[in-house]
């Protein structure tokens, strides 16, 4: 129940992101039972590749917190953490991540790769699946829509 909850939370930020234009993925990180890191995908709005939302919600939580070892947090994210954000995961000592939707494309926690197996000093546990539906749902429809807005586009230069 405590996993559903979170995740609720970041698939509101997810939606945050969307309503931006941005790719929805929403992350949090908690201690215990509150929420001590947020984060979103901000890419295109701040024009920069490091803008995911695991790496905004880590960055918050060590601030929070008061230093860079996370090692009594859940991270919990609506899309498989990429290698990067996989790589910081490890980096900041994080015991366990909670995802929603697989990443067949760039997923390194099991999808494509899993460097939360390889022979790192440190092994994050992952629950996967958790609002697997919503979050994958939530990643189609901004797709479906986005394809959508191209053919439109596409449509009325041809008008021209």
């Amino acid at each position: 129940m405590e996993d559903r909850l979170f995740m609720e939370e970041a698939l509101r930020l997810a939606a945050e992101a969307a309503a931006e234009g941005e790719v929805p993925v929403g992350c949090v990180i908690t201690l215990e039972d509150r929420i001590v890191g947020r984060g979103r995908n901000r890419r295109e709005t701040g024009k920069h590749a490091l803008a995911h939302a695991e790496l905004e919600a880590i960055d918050e939580a060590c601030r929070t917190l008061g230093g860079w070892r996370l090692w009594q947090c859940t991270l919990y994210v609506t899309l498989e953490p990429c290698p990067m954000c996989a790589g910081a995961i490890l980096n900041a000592r994080i015991p366990r991540v909670v995802y929603g939707a697989a990443d067949p494309k760039a997923g390194s926690c099991g999808s494509v790769t899993d460097l939360f197996a390889m022979s790192f000093n440190h092994h994050p546990r992952t629950t996967v699946g958790v609002m697997e539906e919503e979050c994958a749902d939530a990643l189609k429809s901004f797709f479906r829509s986005l394809r959508e807005k191209r053919a439109a586009q596409k449509g009325s230069q041809t008008e021209l």
